[in-house]
């Protein structure tokens, strides 16, 4: 038995079954979008008011760092995406007419007056963790941003009491909480989650609220990328990176440290190249090798920036895109897409407009809450309790099954002592028995 306490080192690998359908129960179709709103506050919440242009200004707010989301979901169910008409409605159930849909952004968090209904949402991944709370308009009331810093643990108290500070907690009472990302069955069993999801699922459910006619999902993270493809609202491809993290949030952090630039300032720089550096991104060494190269025989610094941003968009579309048809309307999504470099090469390659969603790094965040205010509370549960996560004391321990030929390692969560979760068994012989 091998034992690793969560408060003091890194989580808990995602073991799930990886067996499903990840296109099985695919939701009703959607209409009407309207792409890269500006966002005003009105009766009703958020309305949006005309289309704005896709191409986004470079992001200076340090809370949404330049390519750094996260994920690891690769086959499991899209369950769970429902018809976007139903979830653009408000809790009452009344229709939202086309051209006024809920937004789910707002410049600062708001908590309506009189105590409502909230949900929560928690996207952790291996670099990044982000989470929101909506109300019952499904918009959004207190947001988060951070590193996991190799604690998903850790990183899921950070956020819940920064989401806690957020919000007044007599006038908002979260009923349902929703995970996904790479440790969503560790953080889900420590928040009690009514909604575990993978991200694939998360992402499409968010983006198709927002723009429900969107045909095309572009997302980089900090490790991975993935791209959905979108038809009447339902979710019918997807694939994800399978070498490496070349072309990805970690690859542009590890080329802004070689060349001594905040990788937040890559976009504004890219954006003054005349002629950006030709620089090959396939594989994460052979491009430190051509930067090196770039570099020595004297480009300027704007030139291999933006050649490193090309790059980005290019290995992107001849890997992760690759055999995919791309049709607009297009959305891209994650912490890279806050890069306006990125999002140039992009626009330039495909040759069509690409939209930014100002939440587009809380996505799946935001995406796995709705699933969570679709959801009915369990029986006899309680409101979420902002502070139990710090009165808890959480461990994970691995236990490697001896009952049949296929030796699963299982990980059990424990809390205080008692085993509240378990996962990694591919059959009923590894089942293990919960104590609360």
């Amino acid at each position: 038995m091998k034992d690793s306490f969560i408060d003091g080192g890194a989580g808990c690998p995602d073991a799930e079954d990886r067996r499903e359908n990840p296109l099985a129960d695919k939701p009703a179709a959607c209409s009407n979008t309207v792409c890269a709103p500006d966002r005003t506050h009105g009766e009703e919440g958020l309305t949006r008011e005309g289309a704005t242009s896709a191409r986004p200004a470079a992001s200076s707010d340090s809370s949404r760092p330049s390519g750094q989301t996260d994920g690891a979901a690769r086959g499991e169910s899209l369950e769970g995406q429902g018809s976007a008409r139903e979830r653009v409605a408000a809790s009452g159930g009344q229709s939202v007419p086309a051209g006024q849909e809920r937004v789910a952004a707002s410049a600062t968090p708001s908590v309506p007056p009189e105590q409502t209904d909230a949900y929560l949402g928690i996207d952790i991944g291996s670099i990044s963790t982000k989470g929101v709370v909506i109300d019952a308009d499904r918009r959004i009331v207190a947001r988060t941003y951070l590193w996991t810093e190799g604690n998903p643990a850790d990183a899921a108290r950070r956020v819940v009491a920064g989401l806690g500070a957020q919000v007044d907690r007599g006038a908002v009472r979260v009923r349902t909480v929703g995970t996904t990302g790479s440790a969503r069955r560790l953080v889900g069993a420590m928040c009690g989650a009514t909604v575990v999801k993978n991200e694939i699922t998360a992402h499409a459910v968010g983006t198709t609220f927002l723009h429900p006619d969107v045909r095309t999902i572009l997302e980089i993270g900090g490790q991975d990328s993935k791209i959905i493809c979108v038809e009447n609202g339902i979710a019918v491809d997807y694939a994800m990176n399978t070498l490496c993290a070349a072309g990805t949030g970690a690859f542009l952090s590890s080329q802004a440290h070689r060349l001594g630039v905040e990788v937040e300032e890559f976009g504004a720089i890219a954006l003054t190249s005349r002629k950006p550096a030709n620089i090959a991104a396939r594989c994460t060494v052979f491009a430190e090798s051509d930067l090196v190269h770039k570099i020595q025989v004297g480009y300027a610094r704007e030139d291999i920036i933006a050649g490193l941003c090309r790059a980005v968009a290019t290995n992107y579309l001849n890997n992760v895109g690759k055999g995919k048809q791309i049709v607009a309307p297009v959305v891209f999504q994650g912490g890279v897409s806050k890069n306006a470099g990125v999002v140039r090469a992009f626009e330039d390659e495909l040759g069509m407009p690409v939209v930014v969603d100002a939440d587009g790094h809380l996505m799946g965040a935001f995406g796995v809450a709705l699933l969570a205010a679709e959801a009915a509370p369990r029986a006899g549960a309680e409101a979420f309790d902002f502070d139990a996560l710090r009165t808890f004391e959480f461990a994970t321990r691995e236990v490697e099954c001896q009952k049949c030929a296929n030796r699963c390692e299982i990980i059990c969560v424990h809390r205080d002592g008692k085993i509240i979760d378990s996962w990694g068994n591919r059959c009923d012989k590894g089942a293990v028995k919960t104590e609360a």
